[in-house]
């Protein structure tokens, strides 16, 4: 409401007492007891009448004013907060992977979820700001002015807000675990005077954040240039692939050199785009990372190689181990090993039955932190922890032993050509001394002949995989591979049989 308002509220007021003697003397009681009776019906039509005072649009999932709202309040602040020396801020919140929730849990699970948070948030916060619904897992906060407004007051913020949007929930019988990025924008950085202004800084701020992985918060500086960030709209192309089923993995069959059966698969992401056909890993996944999606990616990929793992052993196709790559981000998630245990025990699988792939530089570079607890953490839950491109990286022996590794998985530059390359085979042959020196399951990757089959076999590693087992393969066609490759094998051993 206007000042000018506000003036002529309190003018009827004061003059109403006098008002109503005159209609008294005039009309006598029954002019007395209608006044009575219509000057509040009066003040109300003329209230709602008045700028300002129109119900606010409400969000109807959370009840939380719309941006609309939320932008008029924020200018009032701007305007009014420097006339007693306050300042304001605008921040941004917007739940990790919140897509990924709908579509797992559904649209009655997230919408509980989004109350939840909007009144966990509101607890932490005075009754004098305003929250408002932004998107579709994402929040808009207003800081009604105070004296003292500062980044260290605003990370402190911020931290209580993740604490209350991070403690676990319960929903029709599932916990839940969310996480948030968050960034904001003070009032005096604001690249103009203005809530919009704000709103965009923070946004643009928010995007940092996002690029640094869940749970980051980031402060809006000018020296932001959204130039250096990944395209919105193709952000938001992933994430409509990434909810709608275009990503998805493929798999690649993983077979023992000493028997020729299949010890596993595993699970590669593949984009197969409506309009452009399918998209090579090598043009995305860079993009992923880009934007910030890589845990999306992962949960998704982790999601459908359950999902296959179960269908095939209900259709008769037994997989012993499907492996499953982790990005260095997901790695970083405190809750990944609650997340894995939760996701097996949904599936009723073996922990075993899933294969942990983990870079060779990761734990070369995070031997004690949050990283190098997740993966002995997943090993201690039961699953199989392969070391991927081993060779290109550093890690020392006293890592691999620490991180409780089972399988040492060959990088193909050391694979190319071992059949006819001495060198080659020199270097092969010392990893698989090291590795059966530290009891550890060795695999080859990127075999592509025959003749690097047979003298991989011949060195002693313990598995194969690459074009020369198979190419990867979308989940419709490894029942009929696994069938084909198993009556081969049959018929080897037949073969062999006969001949002995």
């Amino acid at each position: 409401m206007n000042r000018s308002f506000h003036r002529h509220v309190k003018l009827c007021f004061v003059l109403l007492p006098v008002v109503l003697l005159i209609i008294h003397e005039i009309l006598g009681e029954t002019g007395l007891i209608v006044s009575t009776i219509l000057v509040p019906v009066v003040y109300l039509i003329f209230l709602n009448s008045a700028p300002g005072f129109a119900e606010v649009a409400r969000d109807r999932t959370t009840g939380l004013v719309l941006k609309g709202g939320f932008l008029q309040a924020l200018n009032d602040w701007i305007v009014k907060a420097p006339e007693g020396g306050r300042s304001t801020a605008c921040l941004v919140l917007e739940l990790d992977d919140f897509g990924g929730l709908r579509s797992r849990f559904g649209d009655d699970v997230a919408n509980d979820a989004l109350r939840q948070v909007s009144a966990r948030m509101q607890s932490v916060l005075r009754g004098t700001d305003v929250l408002a619904r932004r998107g579709n897992g994402g929040f808009l906060l207003g800081l009604s002015p105070v004296r003292r407004i500062d980044l260290e007051s605003m990370i402190q913020l911020s931290a209580r807000l993740h604490e209350a949007v991070e403690e676990p929930f319960v929903l029709n019988g599932a916990t839940i675990h969310l996480t948030a990025c968050s960034a904001f924008c003070l009032q005096s950085r604001s690249p103009a005077p203005s809530a919009e202004a704000m709103m965009e800084a923070a946004g643009v701020a928010l995007a940092y954040a996002q690029q640094q992985g869940a749970g980051s918060i980031r402060a809006y500086a000018a020296d932001m240039q959204t130039e250096s960030l990944p395209d919105p709209e193709l952000r938001r192309q992933l994430e409509h692939a990434l909810s709608n089923g275009e990503i998805r993995p493929w798999y690649q069959p993983q077979v023992s050199t000493n028997t020729g059966k299949i010890t596993g698969v595993e699970a590669l992401a593949r984009w197969m785009h409506p309009e452009q056909g399918l998209i090579p890993p090598s043009d995305f996944l860079p993009i992923v990372e880009a934007t910030g999606l890589s845990t999306r990616l992962g949960e998704v990929i982790l999601f459908h190689a359950l999902t296959a793992l179960k269908s095939l052993e209900k259709s008769g196709t037994f997989i012993p181990v499907m492996g499953v790559n982790f990005s260095d981000k997901e790695l970083r998630d405190p809750r990944l090993v609650d997340r894995i245990r939760w996701e097996l025990d949904r599936f009723d699988l073996d922990p075993q039955r899933l294969g942990i792939e983990i870079l060779e530089n990761v734990i070369a570079d995070h031997e004690n932190d949050i990283i190098s607890r997740n993966i002995r953490g997943l090993s201690e839950l039961g699953c199989y922890i392969d070391l991927d491109d081993f060779g290109t990286g550093h890690a020392s022996i006293s890592s691999i032993r620490r991180f409780a590794i089972g399988r040492l998985k060959v990088d193909r530059s050391f694979v190319t050509k071992v059949d006819t390359d001495q060198q080659q085979q020199r270097m092969i042959s010392a990893i698989l001394t090291m590795a059966e020196q530290l009891q550890l399951e060795t695999l080859a990757e990127g075999v592509e002949t025959p003749g690097e089959h047979a003298m991989l076999a011949q060195l002693g590693c313990g598995h194969v995989q690459g074009f020369g087992v198979a190419r990867p393969m979308p989940l419709e066609d490894l029942p009929a591979w696994v069938d084909a490759h198993e009556a081969e094998m049959d018929a080897a051993l037949r073969i062999g049989r006969g001949i002995g």
